[in-house]
């Protein structure tokens, strides 16, 4: 079996990969359900259709515990593509998001408000300091997403190396 990994850039928060695999994806799919179903599985996992969620034991688990995702793409009759990504668990990732879009819409709203005011000729001192202050929030909350990725950057290895335990099995 051939194994050819690519990866993206460093600089990512939800780091992507693609590893293209000269194996019938529902052989593959089915040995990776095997796999995941064994005693010597320590990680949890669910599969939906072609995707394969792999999460961090709850005795291991932390806010910035990675997980991994990866679905099984049918390439060829004899070969097939993993095609996934590490990131947080669904529900931080969440929270990241929507507090992202609460900055976005507030700075907005602060440019709007700077504006009208700027109309009335009234003191655009709060709303100006508004618009210094979102967009650093938002480095902040990039450099809080890069500390949570070296959090979990050693878990991120373990599932790295559990799913390249599955694939060459």
């Amino acid at each position: 079996m051939t194994v050819k990994e690519k990866r993206n850039s460093e600089f990512f928060l939800r780091p992507r990969f693609s590893i293209d695999l000269e194996e019938n994806a529902e052989v593959l799919l089915h040995r990776i359900k095997v796999f995941l179903k064994t005693d010597d599985c320590e990680f949890k996992s669910s599969i939906v259709d072609r995707h394969v969620f792999i999460d961090i034991p709850a005795k291991k688990s932390h806010f910035w515990s990675p997980q991994l995702h990866f679905e099984v793409v049918e390439v060829g009759e004899n070969a097939s593509t993993l095609k996934g990504l590490f990131g947080p668990k669904s529900q931080v990732w969440t929270l990241f998001m929507f507090v992202h879009f609460v900055v976005a819409t507030l700075f907005l709203g602060f440019g709007v408000f700077a504006y009208v005011r700027y109309r009335l000729d009234e003191s655009l001192v709060f709303p100006i300091a508004m618009l210094v202050v979102l967009p650093l929030i938002w480095v902040l909350l990039y450099f809080l997403g890069s500390i949570g990725k070296e959090t979990g950057k050693n878990q991120m290895k373990e599932l790295h190396d559990f799913l390249i335990r599955i694939i060459e099995q």
